[in-house]
């Protein structure tokens, strides 16, 4: 995957309060009109979606910007990028 077929679909992270043991998809692509979630706008692009399941309850914050170097979460990229 190349950055340049990234959309950046935000400038900051959205709050999520996550349910332990839900099943999420975070969308790597910045396509998804569901932001920070994927809806499967990734189709066809080689960009899949980052699957995975909530550890505990808790409150994160998930990238927009596309270019954090911990996805699902916001690592501040969205400042530099």
């Amino acid at each position: 995957m190349s950055h340049a077929d990234v959309h950046r679909a935000g400038n900051r992270p959205i709050k999520v309060d996550l349910i332990e043991g839900e099943t999420y998809g975070w969308c790597a692509c910045g396509r998804s009109a569901t932001q920070p979630f994927c809806d499967g706008s990734h189709q066809g692009t080689g960009i899949d979606p980052v699957v995975f399941v909530a550890r505990k309850s808790e409150t994160v914050f998930l990238c927009t910007c596309k270019q954090t170097k911990t996805p699902p979460l916001c690592d501040g990229s969205h400042k530099s990028a």
